[in-house]
């Protein structure tokens, strides 16, 4: 059912409200299954899951779409959500034309099946206005939610999900004041949609243990999961940074395994003493399994605590130098400890350097240790 037709402050008809109602309680119920119940099992998901992001496409003024035969492959495959980042300049800047090109891109994708998050997605230019003059940038973010809302409020809300900033660039204090101002403003005409929502200034797991929930009945909080990041973005190449010098790390590990003290050692005698240094930092506490399990427990002690479903719409390896059985390994342990504590996910990303197939266009090159890892046992 969709809110289609209603304009602001228009109030909600009785059959709306006991599907909102219904919806709130499945959501809150959710939170009290065993995790010993079916992993996967969609008709037991209040919210999206067994998703991947689609950057570059709805998010660029040239972005590139995806085949509709890759689309349907990816969906016939299990993959049930898209998160679709979009850039809230652009919809400002060209508020008649890319509002229309957002809202066929949404409801194609519903049309395939699929669950979309709309997710707000600073640009560059949008980081560096929060640091230079953050109520400015704040504007910004609402008007842009201004528009994006008419956009949603006719897509079915059972399977579109706004979500109001990704990774909000500022202290956790002013996020939350922004946080209860864009609800608001999306409430004004999404009235049933389900909203979502992270902690500043990663949303990280250490973020949200602090955080509270928003005042509404109908919403998720999303985090992001890339730890331990010398391991998660070795030979990443698109700042300045010691990750970009971390190469062949593998997962699990500990510090004392003879191929960690190489690399640090060898590190230390290129005259890299930073690398070394970032290593042993990462890897003062081993990262196997069983850290990031316990890491999706305390996340859903949370969960109960809050009142509030929690998912993982980020998490990702970086496929650039690592070796593809650790990648598959760090992979298929977040998913599955998703799952087993009833957490929603949405892998980081399709097609570009954390992909799993090798072109949004082909569906020649789907890598199946990456989509077994995603979607196997």
């Amino acid at each position: 059912m969709t809110a289609k037709g209603r304009s602001a402050g228009q109030p909600v008809n009785a059959s709306e409200r006991r599907m909102f109602l219904s919806r709130r309680d499945t959501l809150l119920g959710a939170l009290a299954l065993s995790a010993s119940g079916p992993a996967g099992a969609a008709s037991a998901r209040p919210m999206p899951s067994r998703g991947f992001n689609l950057p570059g496409w709805v998010d660029k003024a040239d972005g590139l779409a995806p085949g509709r035969d890759v689309l349907e492959k990816l969906r016939q495959t299990g993959f049930e959500t898209i998160r679709l980042p979009v850039d809230g300049d652009l919809i400002v800047a060209d508020s008649k034309t890319f509002p229309r090109r957002l809202h066929e891109a949404i409801a194609e994708l519903t049309k395939l099946g699929f669950a979309v998050m709309v997710d707000m997605h600073p640009s560059a230019d949008l980081h560096g206005a929060f640091q230079k003059d953050a109520t400015a940038a704040a504007v910004r973010v609402e008007q842009a939610w201004t528009i994006l809302r008419t956009v949603i409020a006719d897509l079915p809300t059972a399977t579109v999900y706004p979500e109001l900033l990704n990774e909000p660039p500022m202290e956790r204090s002013v996020w939350l004041g922004l946080r209860d101002r864009l609800a608001e403003n999306v409430r004004a005409r999404c009235p049933l949609h389900t909203l979502i929502w992270g902690p500043a200034r990663f949303q990280g797991t250490w973020e949200i243990e602090d955080t509270p929930p928003l005042a509404d009945q109908n919403q998720i909080a999303a985090i992001h999961y890339y730890a331990p990041l010398a391991f998660t973005h070795q030979c990443q190449t698109w700042e300045r940074s010691p990750l970009a010098r971390v190469s062949n790390l593998p997962f699990p590990a500990t510090k004392t395994l003879p191929h960690i003290q190489q690399l640090i050692t060898a590190r230390r005698a290129a005259g890299d003493p930073e690398v070394a240094d970032l290593i042993e930092k990462e890897l003062a506490v081993p990262w196997t399994t069983e850290r990031i399990s316990s890491d999706f427990k305390a996340l859903q002690r949370w969960s109960e605590k809050a009142g509030c479903p929690v998912m993982v719409n980020e998490f990702g390896v970086l496929n650039f130098c690592v070796d593809a059985k650790s990648r598959t390994t760090w992979v298929r342990a977040v998913r599955q400890a998703a799952e087993a504590n009833r957490i929603g996910w949405t892998y980081w990303e399709l097609d570009q350097g954390f992909g799993f197939i090798r072109s949004r266009q082909s569906t020649a090159a789907f890598d199946p240790s990456m989509i077994t890892a995603l979607l196997g046992r």
